[in-house]
């Protein structure tokens, strides 16, 4: 059985304008879990964070506060002096590759080009921390994905993400306790996976080209028959009957 979780780390961009888009995943995971426990998140100057302690096991509740891409700051200096090696931290953070209502739970493997993981794993000078995935949905266009994650999602994707944070509340427990792998098949033994369905980008309207009236063809005059002819010679090479 691995060691227990000392450190429970939130992701997500401080202030106002952010606290509703879909990169605070981490952070409304780590804010509704702390509210439960009973556990008032403080800024501390000193870690550049929001940070909490559980009262029955001493576990670390942090939330960096020094925006994404700096966020392995207050992780390595927190872990550092309390001494919490890379295995005894999970990391909950926004997930592009999967569907809004999808939760997964792994220890290591890379960034997948998340800014926050790319801090922290610089910083702890390995991967091996653990990760808590919380599905947003991916925008179906590489160049959007900026733009997307710092938009607010709809109704329904927050309804979704707000019942995967659920389930993944349930499981912090046996975390804490150590039963990672418990945690885990309790996760995945009940997520219900849909393949992330990556939205089109949306193309511009090509415009209408008015169709021209097709050009009738002029009408050709009918030829008319000529007319019989009279007189001697009329009557001598006339019609036979």
């Amino acid at each position: 059985m691995a060691g227990a979780i000392r450190l429970v780390v939130g992701l997500g961009n401080p202030g106002k304008e952010y606290e509703r888009t879909r990169h605070n995943a981490g952070f409304w995971l780590l804010e509704r879990y702390a509210r439960q426990a009973g556990v008032a998140l403080r800024k501390d100057g000193k870690y550049q964070a929001l940070v909490g302690r559980l009262p029955d096991n001493g576990a670390w509740l942090v939330l960096p506060q020094s925006f994404m891409n700096a966020s392995g700051r207050a992780v390595q200096m927190l872990a550092g002096f309390f001494k919490i090696a890379p295995a005894e931290i999970l990391v909950v953070h926004d997930e592009l590759d999967f569907s809004p209502g999808t939760a997964k739970m792994k220890q290591g493997g890379g960034i997948a080009g998340h800014n926050g993981l790319r801090d922290i794993s610089q910083r702890l000078g390995s991967h091996d921390y653990w990760r808590l995935r919380l599905g947003i949905g991916h925008p179906g266009d590489k160049g959007a994905v900026v733009d997307y994650v710092l938009q607010k999602p709809s109704a329904g994707d927050r309804a979704e993400i707000d019942e995967a944070i659920g389930r993944s509340i349930e499981i912090l427990p046996l975390c804490l306790a150590g039963d990672l792998q418990g945690a885990m098949q309790k996760l995945h033994s009940v997520e219900k996976e849909k393949p992330v369905e990556k939205k089109p980008a949306e193309k511009k309207p090509e415009p209408k080209v008015e169709a021209k009236p097709a050009v009738k063809p002029e009408a050709k005059p009918e030829a008319k028959p000529e007319p019989e002819k009279k007189g001697l010679f009329g009557s001598l090479f006339g019609r036979k009957k």
